[in-house]
């Protein structure tokens, strides 16, 4: 007995009876395709992503696996074969897959793609590492994004009271003012790479314009010798140093050294010295320094130039006499009492 209608036909002959049994198979005209999905779009930084491929309604695929960089790339297999139906992923593109059974292989339609981002990092340092800025100086803020060397990157910042913040990877305060202060934030994306908002920059401008101090380890010069000087901005660094000097109150100050970044001089030469830091471009400058006196110690040739009296006329050369001035030097003479020989 033949079933026309059977796909499987199992005959059991039992004494003088034939027995047909079928068993209905649902057979579709198209081809299935895999669906593809991700648990996000976006690979946190430092972490990864599940993907999960399926054929809905059917069972015993393997899959395989393949990710493109960009749409006009080609793609590359990642994974061949996988029994497993889900796999971790740590590297943006795009990303599709498909199924396959039986020997040979049946392969399913390819999924639909899914573009899958990577997180990286952002932060906004400040081009100088100055821990006080003062009202008045030019500042520029950086947004520097990790593992985003080689790409091209848009940019976007929160700042506080403005309607335009700058789209590139600096943002120039010129003549910053106390207004400036508060919270700086940025992001970038390039391709499948993008950024969270940054932690928050917090800048604290100060209204006061600082005053530069000048010390000297000693008021006096010894004789063929020198004194040191030193020149600070409290609380603040990466200044350098103008240092001035001038004979007297009433004369006009000198310029002896300009943009020095040793903040330490020698001078070996009386006189009131000042100074003052500046630091940035263009130049910011602290209020000049109080003066600093300096006076030069010389040798004194005394020798007794006669007798008067009961007394010794001693003439010795010395600066703080005005009775007769040669070649810097002052003559005076004094005159003390000596016992009789």
């Amino acid at each position: 007995l033949i079933c026309e209608q059977c796909l499987f036909i199992y005959i059991i002959i039992i004494s003088e009876w034939t027995i047909c049994s079928t068993f209905p198979v649902t057979s579709t005209a198209s081809k299935p395709r895999a669906k593809l999905k991700a648990e996000s779009s976006i690979i946190p930084a430092g972490g990864s992503v599940t993907l999960s491929c399926s054929v809905e309604g059917s069972a015993g695929w393997k899959f395989d696996w393949f990710r493109r960089d960009s749409e006009f790339s080609g793609a590359q297999k990642i994974g061949a074969g996988t029994s497993e139906h889900t796999i971790s992923i740590s590297e943006r593109g795009i990303y599709y897959c498909r199924g396959g059974r039986g020997d040979p292989v049946f392969s399913t339609e390819d999924s639909a793609p899914v573009t899958i981002q990577k997180q990286v990092l952002a932060a906004v340092n400040l081009q100088h590492s100055w821990s006080q800025i003062f009202t008045g100086e030019t500042i520029t803020l950086r947004c520097e994004i990790q593992g985003g060397e080689g790409k091209v990157w848009k940019y976007e910042w929160t700042a506080p009271n403005t309607n335009s913040p700058p789209t590139s990877s600096e943002y120039r305060i010129s003549r910053v003012s106390v207004s400036h202060s508060g919270d700086y934030r940025c992001r970038g994306s390039s391709d499948y790479l993008l950024t969270g908002w940054s932690d928050a920059f917090t800048l604290t401008v100060s209204s006061s314009k600082p005053r530069a101090t000048l010390t000297a380890h000693s008021s006096v010069i010894p004789a063929g010798g020198s004194v040191t000087l030193s020149c600070s901005v409290e609380g603040s660094a990466g200044w350098k140093f103008d240092w001035f000097r001038r004979d007297s109150v009433s004369s006009k100050a000198q310029l002896m050294r300009g943009n020095e970044a040793n903040r330490v001089i020698s001078v070996s030469q009386g006189g009131l010295y000042h100074c003052r830091g500046g630091r940035g471009d263009p130049v910011y400058y602290t209020e000049d320094s109080s003066d600093v006196t300096v006076k030069e110690t010389r040798e004194f040739t005394f020798f007794i130039s006669g007798k008067l009296r009961d007394h010794y006329v001693i003439c010795a050369n010395s600066f703080d006499f005005m009775f007769l001035f040669v070649s810097n030097w002052i003559f005076s003479c004094e005159q003390f009492p000596v016992s009789p020989l």
